[in-house]
């Protein structure tokens, strides 16, 4: 991360009334801001070179589906936290990807200034254009800490977002099917 990311951090901490001085916060601009940048990874990757070829032939055209495949986020509104699961399925048309790809996706986007609702949307759209499939849905299951820390400080709230392409937009019966196989609540 860049010196430029440190001083912000340095300049927040003293705007608190905070020592910089004092020995537990010696480091902690230095810490904070390789944190963020490990947060804000995915402005650094790309889709092709994150997928680098792993979409492979096929001829099944069932519906293909991870389940629980963890995440964590910042939120763009306040910068805080918001994590949970995306459960992501896809319908093959002649060619399938990778299953470990399917998370680096959710990965490679949470990890940018986001609202989950775009995320959702970004990750179905990609499979979509990296498989060609007939149809992609998403469903991502989150707590924010903008919601439990602050704010109304709901410690139980959780948020459900969904993203419905193709197929998965038109049908209703193979919606259905697909959200009957999404568990109801965060694990």
């Amino acid at each position: 991360m860049s010196q430029s990311t440190e001083s912000a951090y340095q300049y927040i901490i003293a705007s608190t009334g905070e020592d910089l001085g004092r020995e537990g916060l010696l480091k902690t601009p230095t810490r904070a801001a390789k944190a963020f940048g490990y947060l804000t990874q995915g402005y650094h990757q790309n889709l092709e070179e994150l997928v680098n070829g792993a979409v492979f032939p096929t001829d099944n055209r069932e519906a293909v589906m991870v389940k629980n495949i963890e995440f964590y986020s910042l939120c763009e509104h306040h910068m805080l936290p918001f994590m949970g699961v995306a459960h992501v399925a896809y319908l093959p048309e002649g060619q399938v990807i990778g299953l470990s790809k399917i998370a680096r996706i959710v990965d490679m986007f949470a990890r940018r200034l986001q609202i989950q609702e775009t995320l959702s949307q970004q990750i179905a759209q990609s499979i979509m254009e990296v498989t060609g499939a007939r149809g992609c849905a998403v469903v991502m299951d989150a707590t924010h800490m903008c919601m439990s820390m602050r704010g109304v400080s709901k410690q139980q709230a959780s948020t459900r977002s969904k993203a419905m392409l193709g197929e998965y937009a038109s049908d209703q019966a193979l919606r259905a099917e697909f959200l009957a196989e999404v568990p109801k609540h965060l694990p």
